[in-house]
């Protein structure tokens, strides 16, 4: 199976340098919601499916899907959680032959992952062994933001699955790659619409904060896609000012 990356017909737009650029409308930022499956969490395991999906402004511009060949056993547990084994990844391209593709797929946008550290840290080693140049992505992990903008009352925790069904996303996550990416697009979405709700409607509002948690608390590193629950606010201060230095925070990783 190989990278397949479907582009809609948009109106061309200038390519997007970077997420520092002040002042940029977020309707205008082109993201990429990109989510992998794997043979497991540590940094020895291998990538066994890619899915992304490139949005803006709302608009869906494109999909990017394909299995990964991890060029070693599935082990059971993982099979019957993602539902990929071995047999369906034993023609899939390895990951250095896909890397060019969804590369080209994500230039210019900013990447945006449920735990992006798990995701981007996959594919960033990726590139490292294969000898490919990751680029300076500005990163947003959806699971961070949702622990500084949503609270307890709201959700018991900031895993995609409680996000999803929080949000209303119309795809369910079930551990498949373009799957938990759609669904990550509509918590992204509905994410900034609760930010639009206390005025923060560009990148530069996103960043003009001092920095500040409410929950005082970052995502693991090494998680994979569960998140821990998150604390709510004991702050003094006015909850459009919590939500937006938070945001800034957990926005401005770069990748």
């Amino acid at each position: 199976m190989t990278a397949a990356a479907v582009e809609r017909s948009a109106r061309p737009v200038p390519i997007q340098g970077t997420f520092e650029e002040l002042g940029t409308p977020l309707r205008e930022v082109a993201f990429v919601v990109v989510d992998l499956e794997t043979t497991g969490a540590a940094a020895t395991d291998s990538i066994t499916e890619v899915g992304a999906v490139k949005v803006r402004g709302g608009e869906v511009l494109g999909e990017f899907q394909t299995l990964v060949n991890p060029t070693g056993p599935i082990a059971p547990f993982v099979a019957v959680l993602t539902g990929i084994t071995d047999l369906m990844v034993a023609a899939a391209p390895p990951i250095k032959a896909v890397l060019p593709a969804f590369l080209e797929f994500t230039k210019g946008t900013v990447l945006v992952a449920h735990n992006a550290p798990f995701d981007v840290g996959f594919l960033r080693s990726a590139c490292q062994r294969h000898d490919y140049t990751w680029p300076t992505f500005d990163v947003v992990d959806t699971a961070r933001l949702a622990r500084r903008v949503l609270t307890r009352d709201e959700v018991p925790d900031a895993t995609l699955r409680t996000l999803a069904r929080y949000f209303r996303a119309t795809t369910e996550p079930v551990h498949r790659a373009l799957a938990d990416a759609r669904a990550t697009v509509d918590v992204l979405h509905g994410l900034i619409e609760r930010l639009g709700s206390y005025g923060v409607h560009s990148s530069r509002s996103w960043r003009s904060s001092q920095p500040g948690s409410p929950h005082n608390r970052s995502p693991s590193a090494t998680s994979p896609k569960g998140c821990r629950p998150h604390r709510a606010s004991t702050s003094s201060r006015t909850p459009a000012t919590r939500c937006s230095t938070s945001a800034s925070r957990a926005i401005s990783d770069p990748g």
